[in-house]
């Protein structure tokens, strides 16, 4: 499933999760209302104590349709499934005409829909909370030495913004997917194994998402996310696209990608296609994909998806006569602005699947 400047909010998570985020950009001007908006580039733990930060805006691209992939069922993961209980929990994020981030909004200004039918919020909260971090960092030979030391750089950028008890689990893959760093909250110790790298081989960027989100899935916090850097190729998985697809819908982490293309890497037929994967996966979790174009767009944007983690809504309800049917159910999120203040927009994902759980 799926400018001035942008800004987020994030995700919270209980055993039925969706994420529900909208990607936007930090502003300079604050409005007369009561809800809050954007945070500087140290957000406050209050909401209402917001004050503006510039983030370079980014451009909207095409989506490419990702390759149908044939290829046999690989070896089950221990990985994430929805659990039999009623209640489901959304991870919201919200955003002016302007693209300016929301914050302060009280629950009466929330209304969720599941299955068309409108639901009574029995949870809400807006706190800043940490979050579970998988880093999925690709050094297969499409990317240069120059990509990642850019990428590194700007890496730096997200865990100085990021909220000082994250989590980190860093993944780095070409032909095959390696955990690198487990669960640890150093994130220099992160960027001090991205040093001394060395890119080569093929790309088995759907298999380091499998086990991306298996890694968070076994996080201390119960919101978790995935930043994957790469240009979006993909040739040496077991694990097709449309397993990893489901995987994502099925799970409650949010993805993030951050595309690295060269210059002439962009408008290529395989440039485009990498696009179009990173977007879809993205998507699909509730989360969002960019690409930067500039060495200081790319510093922003890593920056702008450590804001959005820390300034999310978080919003539960139970649906009546809730049943482990293995059905898919559609769920929007509306937000009806306070008194003075414009229209307002939600990002999220898009449903859930009532699974029961085989553990």
């Amino acid at each position: 499933m799926h400018l001035p400047t942008r800004r987020a909010v994030g995700i919270a998570s209980l055993s039925i999760c969706l994420a529900i985020v909208v990607t936007v950009s930090t502003f300079s001007d604050t409005l007369p209302i009561n809800a809050a908006l954007a945070q500087d580039k140290t957000p406050q733990q209050t909401p209402t104590d917001a004050v503006p930060a510039k983030i370079e805006a980014v451009p909207a691209k095409p989506e490419a349709t990702p390759p149908d992939q044939q290829k046999p069922p690989p070896p089950e993961v221990d990985g994430p499934v929805l659990v039999n209980t009623d209640l489901i929990t959304l991870t919201v994020t919200v955003t002016d005409t302007y693209g300016r981030y929301v914050s302060g909004l009280g629950k009466s200004a929330f209304t969720v829909l599941d299955d068309k039918k409108p639901q009574e919020i029995t949870y809400f909260s807006d706190d800043d909370s940490p979050v579970s971090v998988g880093v999925l960092f690709d050094l297969s030979g499409s990317m240069s030495g120059e990509k990642v030391k850019r990428a590194r750089e700007a890496l730096a950028k997200f865990i100085q913004t990021s909220h000082n008890s994250d989590e980190y689990f860093l993944i780095a893959f070409n032909s095959r997917a390696q955990l690198l760093l487990d669960k640890t909250r150093d994130g220099n110790g992160v960027l001090d194994k991205l040093m001394f790298v060395q890119t080569r081989s093929q790309t088995a960027l759907y298999d380091a998402c499998y086990l991306g989100v298996e890694k968070v899935q076994r996080g201390s916090h119960p919101k978790r996310a995935l930043l994957l850097i790469s240009d979006g190729q993909d040739n040496n998985s077991r694990y097709t696209f449309n397993e990893l697809r489901r995987l994502l819908k099925e799970s409650d982490v949010t993805l993030y990608g951050v595309g690295i293309l060269g210059g002439s890497d962009a408008g290529s037929s395989m440039g485009m296609e990498g696009q179009g994967i990173l977007d879809e996966l993205a998507n699909v979790s509730g989360g969002k994909a960019f690409f930067p174009r500039s060495a200081a767009e790319m510093d922003d944007i890593f920056e702008q998806i450590a804001l959005e983690l820390r300034h999310q809504y978080s919003i539960g309800y139970k649906p009546a006569n809730f049943v482990t049917d293995g059905r898919w159910h559609k769920v929007k999120v509306k937000v009806t602005p306070p008194r003075g203040l414009p229209r307002l927009f939600v990002r999220s994902k898009e449903g859930y699947y009532a699974v029961a759980s085989s553990r």
